[in-house]
Parts: C-alpha cells; sequence; structure tokens
C-alpha cells in the first residue's frame, strides 16, 4: 500500500487530499485520484520542499507503446521528459522467437535485462563476431555504429535498452532491411555478385522495416555460431551484473558496474541498488554526470536538493524513470513493504558519487560543528567509509 506524504498527508474516505496539517484544503475534482494516489508528495509536498524545480519524473506507463507481431517497444526520451538530456531510455519486450532486426545506432546501447532470456549478437568494424545468450540481471553494451541484433528464447524477454544521448530516438535506428529496401536491386546486385532477380523476394516498400518480427526459436548457442576468419571479439559485449559481489550494508546492497569491470560499456556507468523497507539510499550526488534512473521493483520517494534553497520530493513506482541533473543533492526511500530495487545510469565511464555523511566525517569537526551545531551524538555517529544504503 502506497504510504502518504512525508509530512500530513490527509484522506477522506479514502482519497488522499492536498491538506498539510492547517494548510490546503480537500479537492472535490476533476482530478485523476489514482495517480495522485501514486504521488503523495506531489498532491501534498513536504513542508522542506521549496521553490520550483523541474519535473524529473515520467512513468513508461504513459509512453507511446509500439506493437508488432514479435514484440513492444516504448521508449523516454528528452521528448517525454526534457531536463534528461543525457540519456534516454527503450523498454523491450520480443515474444518467443522475436527478433529485435539486424541494426545499429548513432549512440552506444547499454541494456539489462528484466525477464527472460535473449540471445544477441554483433560484429565489430575488424571483422570479429561475437555471440551470447543473456537472462535476467545480465547486462550487453554495443558500442556506437557495431551492428548487432536481439531475439527473445523459448519464454521471450523484456528488458530496459539505455542510449548515451538524452534525444535518442529508437525510430531513427539504422536498419537492414530498411537499407536494403532503399537499395535499387541493380546495386545489391553488384555488391553482392548475384543477379538482381535474386533479389526479388525482399519485404515489400509498404512495409518499411521488420524492425521486431517472429521468428522460431533457436536452436543450442553452439548452433548458431558462425565461424570468422578474424575470431571473436577481443572483449565481451555482456557481463553478469547479478554476478558480482554487491556492497552490503544493514539497508541493502549496491552493485557498480562501469569500464572497470565492463570495459565495453566505456560511456554509461550503473548502480543496481536495492534497499529494503525501512531504509534509504543516503544522502549524496555525484560530481560529474547527470543520473538517470530506471525503477524495477517496490516502492520509493526521491527528494532532490537544488542551489538558491530549492527542493523537490517525487514518488516512484515500478516502470518509472527518474533524472537528477548534475552535482544535485538527494536521497532516496524506501516507502513500502517489499525491496525497492532500482538502477543508476550515468553517461560515463566510471561511477562517482560523493556521500554527505562520508564529506562531513573527514572534515574538521570543529569546522562542521560551526556551521550546523550538532549534538555530539550526531557527529559521533559520522563514519569515514562510504555506506550507501543506510
Amino acid at each position: 500500500m502506497q504510504k502518504t506524504s512525508q509530512q500530513d498527508g490527509h484522506q477522506m474516505n479514502g482519497v488522499p487530499q492536498p491538506i498539510r496539517g492547517h494548510e490546503g484544503g480537500t479537492d472535490p475534482g476533476p482530478r485523476n485520484v489514482p495517480l495522485d494516489g501514486q504521488n503523495p508528495d506531489i498532491l501534498t509536498p513536504p513542508r522542506t520542499d521549496a521553490g520550483t524545480i523541474p519535473n524529473m519524473k515520467f512513468s513508461f506507463s504513459l509512453a507511446h507503446n509500439r506493437l508488432l507481431t514479435g514484440g513492444w517497444a516504448r521508449q523516454v526520451t528528452a521528448r517525454e521528459l526534457p531536463i534528461a538530456t543525457t540519456l534516454a531510455g527503450v523498454n523491450m519486450r520480443l515474444n518467443p522467437g522475436g527478433v529485435r532486426e539486424l541494426h545499429w545506432h548513432k549512440e552506444a546501447e547499454w541494456a539489462y535485462m528484466l525477464n527472460g532470456r535473449a540471445r544477441i549478437s554483433a560484429v565489430d568494424q575488424e571483422g570479429r563476431n561475437f555471440l551470447d545468450e543473456v537472462g535476467v540481471g545480465d547486462l550487453w553494451n554495443f558500442p556506437a555504429g557495431i551492428p548487432h541484433s536481439i531475439q527473445g528464447l523459448e519464454e521471450g524477454c523484456e528488458f530496459l535498452l539505455v542510449f548515451d544521448d538524452g534525444n535518442f530516438s529508437e525510430d531513427s535506428t539504422f536498419l537492414i532491411s530498411d537499407w536494403f529496401t532503399h537499395t535499387p536491386k541493380e546495386v545489391l546486385a553488384k555488391n553482392f555478385g548475384v543477379a538482381a532477380s535474386e533479389f526479388a523476394d525482399l519485404p515489400r516498400d509498404i512495409d518499411h522495416t521488420r524492425y521486431i518480427f517472429p521468428v522460431p526459436v533457436p536452436g543450442p548457442l553452439s548452433s548458431d555460431r558462425v565461424s570468422s576468419p578474424a575470431g571473436p571479439v577481443p572483449q565481451t559485449f555482456s557481463h553478469r551484473m547479478l554476478a558480482q559481489e554487491p556492497i552490503r550494508t544493514s539497508g541493502g546492497t549496491v552493485r557498480i558496474t562501469d569500464s572497470s569491470n565492463f570495459p565495453a560499456s566505456s560511456t554509461i556507468a550503473a548502480a543496481l541498488v536495492e534497499v529494503e523497507p525501512g531504509a534509504m539510499r543516503e544522502m549524496h550526488w555525484h560530481p560529474t554526470n547527470d543520473e538517470w534512473q530506471y525503477y524495477i521493483e517496490g516502492q520509493g520517494r526521491m527528494t532532490v536538493f537544488a542551489s538558491e534553497g530549492k527542493a523537490r520530493t517525487f514518488d516512484f513506482q515500478a516502470g518509472d524513470v527518474g533524472y537528477v541533473p548534475f552535482a544535485m543533492g538527494h536521497y532516496i526511500e524506501n516507502t513500502g513493504d517489499t525491496t525497492l530495487r532500482f538502477l543508476e545510469m550515468f553517461k560515463s565511464n566510471r561511477f562517482a558519487d560523493v556521500s554527505l555523511n562520508q564529506w562531513m566525517a573527514l572534515t574538521p569537526p570543529e569546522l562542521v560543528q560551526a556551521h550546523l551545531n550538532l549534538t555530539p551524538a550526531v557527529m559521533n555517529a559520522l563514519h569515514k567509509e562510504k555506506r550507501p544504503v543506510v
């Protein structure tokens, strides 16, 4: 059940109302009550919120869904969430055997498997090829310009794709069928050294592209391997994120994946954060990049602190995207009764954050005390090592 606001969230007959103590008043409507119920800290902001901060939340549930015979796809870019200028995301489902056709992008493609299993393939500029199977919690990263494909296996799959440009559009992908359709058959004949008549069965121009289409579920991975004279790619394009030993605290866990342990991911760094009920992702900020978030399960509340005394609180559920601009302080609380799990992502080759607690602990205590008039109990509780979940 969604908990109420940090302050005096008020309900009448089970309907949330914008009342905080003696402030505000009832809202008789018209209104979207279910939406207000999912966003109690927007309807009734905490007293500590102040000023105007742009919207930092957009749900994939509100994004246009492109339905095809092999699955579906929807995206959250700077068009849907204008403040998100550094990264964009695509949520995609492939049915059993469904293929995201052979394609490539001007942007790097990073992915996290949400459920099911998929087979991925790629070929680099040296003619070295790559083939692997990925499951829940696995990642892949295809650098910009590298052609690749994705195919759902027996149970199908769903995954999150993240691209290193907020203005990315899935509709701007370079597609193999699109190129063939828009190339004269005589040119194709010259290129491949066969008769033009051999291309009589290409997809019709009216079809435009296959994009996501069904084919039979492939056989064993070994049966799909193609020998390359140049050999396989020297570094893998996939990574087992859940196999990493996490940073463990009493409040949860954090797994960090960047170029230090997944070299192929040279433009996107990520952290998988798990926050147990009653715990929170500590007060912190990121000193180098904006943060793009994806909420996998549970429910949470994030307050973002900006300069000029501004602060705003947002509520999140599974499937939501959050965003925090560079250097803005924030924290994320688990407001539910189950584990809150989400991804933090950055357009960077390395993950970096600054802990408020650690900063204070490593600063001369007299100086900290002069600023905040803290009690000895608070000063003694400061810790010199990061505890990302508390």
